[in-house]
């Protein structure tokens, strides 16, 4: 049974973070309050390693074959210098292998579960089958598990035993997509012991451009993990075992927030490089923590982030920032021109959203000048979706809030806990709809199978950071948001959903049904 939150938990959610009621006060007023995340720190209980030490760590990429096989199984690494860290993996490392695919090259992966619990994979961004999905009741169940009474009725529900065979079309942009564990009521602690990695979706267009690639093209994986006494990862679970109770200790309902930053795994690391453009293919994979980064030199001065891509892809043309907020699941394909600097300059990837150890993030040292043949066209692409308003055949309403739930309360969607069962929205096959959303506090909001551009925020233009084809939108506490899609691919059963994976867990989810 779902673990409900109970009248304690809703005023803590309440009195800890100052919920804002979106009804009761302006958009302004709100946005002027809000705070710089929604969560609570957990504290790790071993001493720290200095920032900019460790080399950063690059996830062994595979690429070339139409079938990859991945296991799911724990082992136990050096995170912290001189411990012992138990991991759940894809095939022995954290983050999971990069898979490198063509646009139009469809793939299948076989992932073996060897864990002590089921798990369901999703490849967040993918245009995929809703058979290949990873809904969260299509389990893949481990050798020798004995079903101890955890588990919403689901009718539809398809499950596996020991491995599962995912096919993944790939028929969609070029972009930098990531695959994570997205099993019912357990997505949180799963990632955060180590269920996520990267895939990378190329095509012959974007590798005509010219822009930074090889060992000139980075992916970055940022999380935020606490760490026990003994090197293990902590996390406040109600049930560490992760096998019949859902949900975590009443702090922390609102989202975990770690007090580690790790980067491809690795804390606060440091990487050598050349004095010429890196692209830098930035994913949070925080259960709750949002960054504002900036680059940021020893003597003060900041560096552009020129933004190429989003979620969902190129951009039009690039876009310049000189800070780039990033929300839980969301994607930037970012150029740092490490050209701009002198060689033996170091360049700091900071958090404006951090305090203390939290503001840092990784380091660059350029250390040699080099031939720089790239370059970063005015046109990225010309493919990009043209939707109008009038193209819209419905518009939806949806709230993304605390409230009650049955005999309890949690974080719903429209007033609603998440029920496999519920079909909560239908819609037909190549509809193009307008969906407004608000938020009560931090919600970081994600739709499976399409991408989707986002029209206005509290009535206002898009911030400069939403540009491009997204699958994630960040809504800030009292915030509001319009989006536009075509819901195209598939028919089925699909999500949408908070990717705060602790309010994922606690009801925040809708059923989409394409028909």
């Amino acid at each position: 049974m779902r673990e409900r939150l109970g009248r304690r938990q809703l005023l803590g959610i309440g009195g800890a973070l100052g919920v804002v009621a979106a009804g009761g006060l302006s958009s302004a007023a709100a946005l002027s309050r809000r705070p710089a995340m929604t969560g609570a720190v957990l504290r790790s209980a071993v001493p720290l390693p200095p920032a900019y030490q460790e080399p950063l760590p690059v996830p062994r990429v595979l690429s070339g074959a139409d079938r990859y096989d991945i296991v799911q199984r724990v082992v136990d690494k050096e995170i912290l210098p001189g411990l012992r860290t138990r991991l759940w993996t894809y095939d022995g490392t954290f983050p999971g292998p990069t898979i490198e695919s063509r646009r139009g090259r469809p793939i299948t992966v076989a992932h073996r579960n060897e864990l002590p619990v089921p798990s369901v994979v999703h490849l967040h961004g993918g245009r995929t089958p809703p058979a290949s999905d990873g809904y969260p009741t299509d389990l893949v169940i481990p050798a020798g598990w004995n079903d101890m009474g955890h588990g919403m009725h689901d009718p539809r529900a398809v499950t596996s035993q020991i491995s599962r065979v995912y096919t993944y079309p790939l028929d969609q942009r070029p972009t930098m997509l990531w695959y994570h564990d997205h099993r019912m009521d357990f997505t949180a602690p799963a990632v955060w012991r180590g269920l996520a990695g990267m895939h990378i979706v190329r095509d012959d267009a974007e590798d005509a451009l010219g822009l930074p690639s090889g060992a000139y093209e980075l992916p970055l994986m940022i999380t935020d993990r606490a760490f026990a006494a003994d090197g293990s990862l902590d996390y406040p679970s109600i049930d560490p075992s992760l096998m019949m109770r859902p949900g975590v200790k009443e702090a922390y309902v609102a989202g975990v927030l770690g007090d580690v930053v790790l980067v491809n795994g690795a804390p606060w690391p440091v990487r050598e490089v050349d004095a010429v453009r890196y692209r830098l293919r930035i994913l949070n994979a925080s259960n709750a923590r949002h960054y504002d980064l900036e680059a940021v030199l020893d003597d003060g001065r900041r560096l552009d982030l020129v933004q190429i891509g989003a979620d969902q892809g190129l951009l039009r043309a690039p876009v310049t920032h000189r800070n780039l907020p990033i929300a839980p699941a969301e994607r930037y394909d970012v150029i740092l021109d490490f050209g701009r600097v002198p060689v033996g300059s170091r360049i700091r990837i900071v958090n404006r959203l951090g305090s203390g150890r939290t503001r840092d993030v990784l380091a660059f040292h350029v250390v040699r000048k080099a031939a720089d043949p790239s370059r970063i066209p005015d046109t990225l692409s010309d493919d990009l979706p043209e939707w109008k308003r009038s193209d819209a055949v419905r518009v939806r309403d949806f709230s993304f809030r605390a409230g009650q739930m049955g005999d309890g309360h949690g974080w719903l969607i429209g007033g609603q806990p998440f029920a496999p069962d519920r079909t909560d929205v239908t819609t037909r096959l190549g509809d193009v709809e307008v969906w407004r959303l608000v938020a009560d506090v931090h919600h970081p909001v994600h739709l499976h199978l399409v991408g989707f551009r986002i029209l206005s925020r509290g009535g206002r233009d898009p911030l400069p950071h939403d540009a491009g084809l997204k699958d994630t939108v960040s809504l800030r506490p009292g915030e509001s948001a319009e989006l536009i899609t075509r819901f195209d691919g598939y028919r089925g059963r699909y999500l949408f959903h908070c990717h705060n994976a602790e309010h994922e867990d606690m009801g925040m989810m809708a059923n989409l049904e394409i028909t």
